[in-house]
């Protein structure tokens, strides 16, 4: 995307470590709306009775995220393209539902999809077909928010919050970029393709070295990915040009990130997220805008659940009035303009999501499973269900994480020595410093306002070599 990285991170700020709270869709989403954990909006994983747009996320959560902020502050705010993956639906308000705090709605109804979808406009529905010059979801996402910016009214502020459906599945290319990238395959990165042994049973299970039919699948998967997110380059070039035009870009902030991170191959699974490893939870970020130099590569962690409480510090909420877990990153791409501080740790979970009935791609494993392939690889689980603290400062680089299954599985990694987590050390680790760890993450899992624990107090240090942890080695107080 190199028009992306020339607009925005060439012209702003990049920021290599930035996390999702939790590697999926719909919760991830929730997470980015109220700013909030998702032990605090309850909205677990995609389906209706996880919470995902559910009647009890409308009546609660849904009534508290930043658009509603935004409106308040006199602000025209438009919405287009995915919004949550159960939206739209009869048993989640069907189409009529305008979630509170959007001026202009235009919304898909359910998941992803590129042509032959359905829209929520205005609280109207509006279908389309598989024209591409009518239909293609990501260029009507991008022309509708130009007739905004042409539409709006000079007098107030505005803000805009586009979905496209890329780089999701069923990856949907536009005519013009079918053919692009036909060398590319998926990376070879350190763990791809290596047995996920002493790791949870859902990493266990997929067939390892994969068969040429799945390296083939995975390539052909990752080159459609890249060939869709060409579209979203125009859309940018296409925006950052119309605000030039409207003399708002030297006014305007920009911000271009994702709602979970991407996995194709590593550890041999095939194409999903879900998984509590750096390459489902991190994500991009990148900002541009007043006040923030060019060309910053920022390393300080930043959280999805960060990025409403910096929109609406930009918008001048008071933000102590507003209940959420993450904090503003005003300050660290725009020191002039707050003093901020530094998160050494932050909490990723995630509640597995499966079916009563057994998967017909994989009959010998039961139900209660998700996301099979037809090699009977599974991406998901009821037991799927972990809460991971990751420490991530100048000193410590370590991710624990716990598994909420009849195994109590606990994975450790020291990714300052392993930064593909191939070694779980949780056997190496002393005791003591493992029910420390313990300790941290529940009081993270219990946190309601979770900005307390990021006092001095509640504070340890990790060393950073993969050798023997004792309790000796730690700093720790609570």
């Amino acid at each position: 995307m190199k028009k992306t990285k020339a607009l925005i991170g060439d012209a702003g700020a990049t920021f290599v470590n930035a996390f999702t709270v939790t590697p999926l869709c719909c919760p991830s989403r929730s997470s980015i709306l109220t700013g909030q954990y998702p032990h605090n909006h309850e909205v677990r994983n995609n389906s209706l009775t996880g919470n995902c747009s559910s009647p009890l996320w409308q009546k609660g959560p849904e009534s508290a995220t930043f658009p509603i902020y935004l409106n308040k502050q006199k602000y025209q705010t438009f919405f287009a393209g995915k919004y949550l993956n159960q939206y739209g639906k009869k048993d989640a308000g069907d189409v009529g539902h305008i979630p509170p705090g959007w001026d202009q709605w235009h919304a898909l109804v359910g998941n992803s999809q590129y042509y032959n979808y359905t829209l929520s406009v205005n609280g109207k529905e509006e279908k389309h077909g598989d024209s591409y010059e009518k239909d293609y979801l990501t260029d009507l996402i991008t022309n509708r928010s130009l007739h905004f910016l042409d539409d709006r009214s000079p007098q107030h502020p505005f803000f805009l919050m586009l979905s496209p459906p890329a780089p999701h599945s069923p990856w949907t290319a536009a005519p013009q970029y079918q053919k692009e990238f036909s060398d590319v395959k998926a990376p070879r990165d350190g763990s791809f393709d290596k047995p996920g042994k002493d790791k949870h049973w859902l990493l266990r299970q997929p067939i390892n070295p994969m068969p040429n039919s799945s390296l083939t699948f995975l390539d052909n998967a990752y080159r459609k990915r890249w060939q869709t997110l060409l579209s979203v380059d125009d859309m940018v070039e296409k925006l950052v040009k119309k605000l030039d035009s409207v003399k708002e870009l030297d006014n305007t902030y920009i911000f271009y990130t994702s709602d979970n991170g991407y996995h194709t191959g590593q550890f041999s699974l095939p194409i999903d997220k879900r998984q509590l490893y750096e390459f489902d939870i991190r994500i991009p970020l990148m900002v541009r805008g007043p006040g923030i130099k060019p060309n910053q590569t920022l390393q300080a962690p930043v959280l999805n659940i960060d990025l409403a409480p910096t929109i609406l510090d930009i918008s001048g909420v008071n933000l102590s009035s507003v209940n959420v877990d993450g904090q503003s990153f005003l300050s660290q791409m725009a020191p002039s303009l707050r003093n901020g501080s530094a998160r050494p740790f932050f909490l990723v979970e995630y509640t597995g999501e499966g079916h009563p009935t057994t998967d017909p791609a994989c009959p010998k494993l039961g139900p209660g499973l998700s996301q099979c392939f037809p090699d009977c690889v599974c991406e998901d689980a009821y037991n799927n269900t972990y809460a991971c603290v990751r420490t991530l400062d100048k000193e410590h680089n370590l991710q624990y994480c716990e598994f909420a299954d009849s195994e109590s599985f606990v994975e450790v990694y020291n990714l300052t020595s392993d930064p593909h987590q191939l070694e779980n050390i949780v056997k190496k680790v002393d005791p003591a410093v493992l029910q420390a760890m313990n300790q941290r993450l529940i009081k993270l899992q219990s946190c309601e306002t979770c900005l307390f624990v990021f006092l001095p107090h509640f504070l340890f240090h990790l060393p950073k070599t993969a050798g023997e942890f004792s309790l000796a080695q730690l700093a720790w107080h609570l």
